[in-house]
């Protein structure tokens, strides 16, 4: 278990890493958010890009194909436009070939052909519903101030053991008390990922933590561990701060964006689970 996973708070649920400089991934322009944001192409169904074997290549399958790349951050000039278009051209040939040797019949085809369906519809009412309601900007300063005020004004550089049960901890605190080296015991010990780096889990937030590491965490002062064991439910905690210093937290306009991604996707995951709340599932 990686002890990174104890930053489970409702921040880092919802992804607001720009907040508390945890080092998640930002998956967090995801793709809902981008198809939202994007507009639509305009229908061409009267315009041909190309004709194969009698078959037109709507203009509009050509649109939607590069409004895609360009959202991948891939450049619209000739070149990538003229390679694009060889593509669909090849793709029609090659379906068309498939289609003569009935493989358009196949199972295993139909199956993924109604499951791209399935997802691409699911998709679209996903980017329809956030585009439909809009995080106002109102809710978004709100949440940022919720936000500001769980974290609150410091952050810690801290290290920690994690063990099985409380009488290993209350070993390890014995053995720190007898002027063992922390890193040593976090090496040894540890069941934490964090032990090859003698337990260090860099800066962290108060708000990013659940609360018993949290609260225990704040009560120490520069260079102090719990003399107790400290018990959550991913065990048992030895904790010792190294550094503390003032917690400096991004401007409001500095991260809007990300702040709407992520409200964007908590948003999304409530309306999925209403559905499936309300869906006769069998």
């Amino acid at each position: 278990m990686q002890l990174k996973k104890i930053a489970i708070a409702t921040v880092c649920a919802f992804g607001l890493t720009a907040l508390t400089g945890c080092n998640a991934a930002e998956e967090n322009k995801t793709a809902v958010t981008k198809a939202a944001a994007a507009p639509a192409p305009a229908a061409s169904t009267s315009k041909a890009l190309a004709v194969v074997n009698g078959v037109a290549i709507p203009q509009a399958q050509f649109d939607i194909l590069k409004q895609d790349r360009a959202a991948q951050g891939q450049p619209m000039n000739d070149q990538t436009t003229a390679a694009l278009r060889d593509s669909l051209i090849n793709a029609e040939i090659l379906a068309q070939e498939a289609t003569k040797k009935g493989l358009d019949k196949d199972a295993t085809i139909q199956s993924r052909l109604n499951l791209a369906k399935t997802q691409m519809l699911a998709q679209a009412y996903i980017a329809d519903y956030v585009k439909s309601h809009p995080v106002t900007e109102e809710a978004m300063k709100a949440e940022y101030e919720r936000v500001k005020g769980m974290m609150g004004t410091k952050e810690y550089e801290v290290r920690h053991i994690l063990v099985d049960n409380e009488a290993e901890a209350k070993d390890i605190i014995a053995q720190l008390g007898k002027k063992a080296k922390f890193e040593d015991l976090a090496k040894k010990k540890s069941k934490d990922s964090s032990a090859a780096n003698g337990g260090q889990l860099g800066w962290v937030a108060p708000g990013n933590l659940v609360k018993e590491f949290a609260e225990a965490m704040v009560s120490l002062k520069k260079g102090e561990y719990t003399k107790t064991p400290v018990h959550s439910k991913f065990g048992w905690h030895v904790i010792r701060v190294d550094e503390i210093r003032d917690l400096k937290l991004p401007p409001y306009d500095q991260i809007k964006d990300q702040l709407r991604a992520d409200m964007d996707q908590q948003m999304v995951k409530k309306l999925v689970t209403d559905l499936r709340a309300s869906a006769k599932v069998e």
